[in-house]
Order: C-alpha cells, then structure tokens, then sequence
C-alpha cells in the first residue's frame, strides 16, 4: 500500500520543480567558500578511518578469511568504510542542513511561494543529498583501486550500490528531519549513527559477535548497505545481495512517503 502511494506521488511530480530545487542547492555552492569546505570535509573521515584501521590495524591483524575466502584485513574494511561514506554524505545533507533551512531559514515557506509543492521539495534535496554521497563514494572507489583494495570492475560494479544506499538513508534523513524540535535532538542521532558505524559488519565479520547480537546487528540498515556494497567490490555474488537490495529500496519508499508528509503538514498549515 506504502509503495502504491509513493507512486502515485511521483506520478504528480514535475521534474522541471525538483530541478528547480536542486538549483537551488547549487547555487548555494557559489555563494561562498563555506559550503564547499563542509562538502569536502565530510568525506575525509571514513578515509581516516580506511588508513588508520584498515591499513595500520590491519598490519597487525593480518588476513581474514570471510565466507571461505581469505582477504586482507585492509580489504575487508574498505567497502565497509564506502557504505559508511554515502550514509554519512547523504545524512549530513538531509538532517543538518535541511533541518537549518526548514526550522530556522525558512527557505522552503519562500519556495512554497512558488509552484514547488513539499514533495517536490523532498525529491528535490534526496537527490541533491544522493548527489553528495555518490561524489564522496566515486572518489573513495577510485582511492581503493588506486591501493589495490578493488578491481575496477569491482568498483565500477559497486557504485550503483553506493547511490541506493545514499538514497535510502537520504529518504530516512529527511524524515528525521521534520521529526527534530531542536538541535539537541541531533545527539541522539549521532549516537544512533555512530553505533551503526561500529556494529554493521564494519571492523569485524558479524559471525564474531553473540548470537543475540548478530541477528540485532543483521536487522539495522548499515549492516544491509555493507554487505551489499562488499559483496559487490569483491566480486562475491550471491542471492542474499538482492535481500540487502530490497532492505534498502524499503528505505527509500517509506522515507520519501513519510518525509513527504510531513514537509506538506509542516509548511502548509
């Protein structure tokens, strides 16, 4: 029933409005310095992370062996670290910016002004935010091949991936954000971010963990994006892909729906 709303939703939506509001995220890029300097700083952390963990710790640690398949502790990381580079490009854009523009700026009351509708607004920033995330992912899959940590095959096979698990947690962004009172509510969601960051397969395979915690962490979506994006780079196949897949597509649906609605009850009271 969700899927067939959401349809119906983008039946009605004009891509020359959506346009328009992505027009208007780039002209934000020309206004200044600044915006550029939190665009690129976002995706310098998960390379930290990749070198400092993947490679140093990884010197120490050795090979794994995953599946029946031995790797490099580095190479088990890397797609990890790529997952966590798109949620982590299309959050930032979708929670902290789009919450400063529909809480304090209110920039989107003036585009109401305009013939853009709320959920245009909504496609509009999910793909500006998916535009954000893939910048991050494309130039983090170039560094990986670069360190021989995937083929370009493997990489070239995994973007596609890295742009839908931008946009599942671009759709889940969004609806948090019109969920948020105050800026205090974003430490919950840090909180809740950075656990996903640690527990989702990233440093350790999920088969360490209690069993308890392996079907926990086998429920949360990052664990769906990293096994999704790894099994892609490392050319390792198998039907439970399309299952992470679905997982993510489910994000979007139901992320885009009840952002959607929110933005429409928000600004048109």
């Amino acid at each position: 029933m969700m899927t067939t709303l959401v349809a119906r939703r983008v039946a009605r939506v004009s891509p020359a409005r959506v346009g328009a509001v992505i027009g208007r995220n780039v002209g934000a890029l020309r206004s200044g310095p600044a915006y550029w300097i939190v665009l690129v700083s976002g995706f310098f952390e998960p390379l930290l992370y990749l070198l400092s963990i993947g490679v140093g710790v990884g010197a120490l640690v050795g090979d794994l062996t995953v599946a029946g398949r031995t790797m490099s502790y580095a190479a088990f990381v890397a797609p990890a670290m790529l997952a966590v580079s798109a949620m982590s490009g299309a959050l930032s854009e979708t929670t902290f910016n789009v919450f400063f523009k529909l809480k304090y700026m209110k920039t989107y009351e003036a585009v109401l002004a305009t013939p853009v509708r709320p959920v245009e607004i909504a496609f509009g920033e999910l793909v500006w935010a998916t535009v954000r995330g893939s910048l991050y992912t494309g130039i983090f899959l170039g560094i990986m091949v670069a360190l021989g940590l995937a083929t370009v095959g493997g990489a070239l096979a995994a973007f596609p991936a890295t742009v839908l698990v931008s946009l599942a947690f671009g759709a889940v962004g969004l609806a948090i954000s019109t969920l948020m009172r105050g800026w205090q509510d974003f430490d919950l969601m840090t909180t809740g971010q950075f656990a996903l960051f640690l527990f989702s397969g990233t440093f350790s395979p999920v088969q360490n963990y209690p069993v308890w915690m392996e079907v926990l962490i086998q429920v949360t979506p990052l664990y769906h994006a990293v096994e999704l994006v790894r099994g892609l780079c490392l050319s390792t196949y198998e039907p439970g892909l399309a299952g992470h897949a679905a997982y993510l597509i489910a994000m979007v649906t139901a992320g885009l729906w009840f952002a959607a609605r929110r933005m429409e009850k928000l600004l048109c009271r």
